[in-house]
C-alpha cells in the first residue's frame, strides 16, 4: 500500500512524496481513510509510529475546503506540552505547503499578543496546550463554536499532567455535531471514560499491544552505585557506536549538572527541562537535529512525542518514577525502523521501580550482571582501562568512597564534606541525587560490575 491509496488529495501527495516519505505506516494507512470519512477515531499506538501524520494529512485535506473567520478557528488540536504542539505545527507546515491554510499556535512561554493577533486574522487550524486555550478563551479572544473537528493527541499524557478535566471543559464548549479524534499510547479507565462520553460510535485502532517497547530497541539494565553514574555514562557514552544520545533524568537540577559535566568532559551536548522558557528549549532541540549537539540531557518534557530522527541510545540516568515513563523515553530511538538501544542505570532503591516497568511492558531487561558481559555487550576501551587498575576495598562502601582518588571534588558522601554538601551541589551531583549511606548495591543483582566501577569524574 502507499499513500496514493488512502485517498488523499494530489496536492498532499506531493508534499508527503517531496518529505520523502512512499508507504505509510499501520496507523496511518488504518486511520486516514476512516478520517476522511469523517468519522470518530480511536487511534492506540505506541511512540514511533507515525501517528501525528495520521491525523494531520486528512485534516488538511478535509480543511481546504471552506472558509476562516475571525476568532473562531475551524479545527483544534490540543496537545499535553508546548513541544508536542511545536512539532504538531512543524506537521502542518511541512505537509500543507501546497494548500492555503492558515493555522496558529498557543503555547505559553511567548507573547500572547500575537497569538491573539493571529486569531483575529482567522485560522484553519488552532494547535493548542489546555491552559493557554482556556485562558485566551476566557478573556473573549476565542470562540469554539465553529469548531468542526477536534483532535485529543497523546491523551494518556494528558490524564498524567492534570488535564482532563480542562480537556472536557472544552469539549463542552465545542459544538455537538463535530468529528472528534482521540490519540493514546495506552488506554487507561479514566481515558476510556473520556472517549466513551465524547466521542460517537468511533472506530478503535490499535496497531500495539498498549505500553509495549520496540522490538528493535536493545534494552539494558546498568547495576550502578550513585555516586559513580557520571563516570558510567561517560564510559558507555564513549562507544563507538553512539551517534546521538537523551540522557533522561528525573529532576531539572540532574538535568543541568549532567549537560555541564559533560560539557567539561569534551562531549558535544545540550539540555531540554521546565525551568527554560520556550524559545530556549527549542533552539536546543533545533541544536540537536541540526547536529551540531549530539548528545541531548531531558527531563521528562522531552519524553513523548518528540520526533527527532536518528536516535541511536537512550540513556535513562535515573530510572524513571512511573513505569510508563520508560515506555515512552526509550520511544525515542529505534524510531521508523531503525534499530536503538536503551540502558537504564539502577541502584539499589530502583529495585521496586524495575519491577514495575517489567511488569508493564511483559517482559524482563537484560541485565550488565558481569563485567566480562558488560564489556562484551558493550566494546568499551575504556571500561576495560578503567577496570584494570581498580582495586575495591573489603572494608565496605564508606570505607571505599573514602580510599578512592578522585579528579574532581569529593563525592558528598565522605563525612568531612557533608556540612559543604549544599555549596558542592555544582561541581558534583545534587544532594537529592545521592544515596544514603549503606545504600545503592542491588540486592537482586550481587555487586557492581568490575567494569561499571570507574572513578568519578567531573
Amino acid at each position: 500500500m502507499n499513500f496514493a491509496d488512502l485517498g488523499l488529495s494530489d496536492e498532499l501527495l506531493h508534499a508527503v512524496s517531496e518529505a520523502g516519505y512512499t508507504e505509510p505506516t499501520p496507523i496511518q494507512a488504518n486511520a486516514i481513510p476512516s478520517v476522511l470519512m469523517m468519522k470518530d477515531v480511536i487511534g492506540v499506538a505506541q511512540t514511533g509510529t507515525g501517528k501525528t501524520a495520521s491525523f494531520v494529512l486528512p485534516m488538511i485535506d478535509i480543511l481546504a475546503h471552506g472558509r476562516r473567520r475571525a476568532r473562531m478557528p475551524r479545527s483544534l488540536i490540543l496537545e499535553p506540552t508546548r513541544e508536542l504542539a511545536a512539532q504538531v505545527a512543524e506537521n502542518f507546515e511541512k505537509y500543507g505547503k501546497h494548500h492555503n491554510l492558515e493555522m496558529a499556535l498557543l503555547i505559553g512561554g511567548v507573547s500572547m499578543g500575537d497569538q491573539v493577533k493571529a486569531l483575529e486574522k482567522g485560522v484553519d487550524v488552532l494547535i493548542a496546550t489546555p491552559g493557554r486555550l482556556m485562558d485566551l478563551f476566557e478573556r473573549g479572544n476565542i470562540l469554539l463554536t465553529g469548531c468542526s473537528l477536534l483532535v485529543i493527541d497523546e491523551a494518556d499524557r494528558m490524564l498524567d499532567m492534570g488535564f482532563i478535566p480542562d480537556i472536557e471543559n472544552i469539549c463542552t464548549k465545542l459544538p455537538k455535531q463535530r468529528q472528534t479524534l482521540l490519540f493514546s499510547a495506552t488506554m487507561p479507565p479514566p481515558i476510556k471514560k473520556l472517549a466513551d462520553k465524547f466521542l460517537e460510535n468511533p472506530k478503535t485502532i490499535e496497531v500495539a499491544r498498549p505500553a509495549t517497547t520496540a522490538t528493535n530497541i536493545k534494552q539494558y539494565l546498568v547495576p550502578v552505585r550513585s555516586d559513580k553514574k557520571r563516570a558510567t555514562l561517560r564510559t558507555l557514552l564513549r562507544q563507538d557506536d553512539v551517534r546521538t544520545a537523551i540522557i533522561f533524568a528525573n529532576r531539572k537540577t540532574t538535568v543541568r549538572e549532567l549537560n555541564k559535566s559533560l560539557k567539561r568532559s569534551g562531549f558535544k551536548s545540550g539540555e531540554i527541562h521546565g525551568d527554560m522558557d520556550q524559545s530556549a528549549r527549542l533552539a536546543e532541540l533545533d541544536l540537536f537535529k541540526k547536529g551540531e549537539v549530539n548528545i541531548l540531557a531531558a527531563s521528562d518534557v522531552a519524553a513523548r512525542g518528540l520526533d527527532i530522527k536518528g536516535v541511536s541510545h537512550v540513556f535513562n540516568f535515573d530510572a524513571p518514577w512511573h513505569p510508563d515513563d520508560y515506555v515512552h523515553r526509550i520511544g525515542r530511538t529505534g524510531r521508523a525502523g531503525a534499530s536503538g538501544v536503551a540502558y537504564t542505570f539502577v541502584t539499589g532503591e530502583d529495585v521496586e521501580n524495575i519491577e514495575n516497568i517489567e511488569k508493564l511492558i511483559g517482559q524482563k531487561i537484560e541485565r550488565l550482571g558481569s563485567a566480562d558481559e558488560a564489556v562484551d555487550k558493550t566494546g568499551g576501551e575504556e571500561a576495560k582501562a578503567e577496570e584494570k587498575p581498580k582495586k575495591r576495598s573489603r572494608g565496605g562502601r564508606k570505607k571505599s568512597a573514602e580510599a578512592e582518588p578522585v579528579s574532581a571534588p569529593a563525592p558528598s558522601s565522605a563525612p568531612k564534606e557533608a556540612p559543604k554538601r549544599k555549596r558542592a551541589a555544582t561541581k558534583a551531583e545534587p544532594e537529592v541525587e545521592q544515596p544514603a549511606q549503606g545504600e545503592g548495591e542491588l540486592d537482586w543483582n550481587g555487586p557492581v560490575p568490575a567494569f561499571l566501577d570507574v572513578k568519578l569524574g567531573a
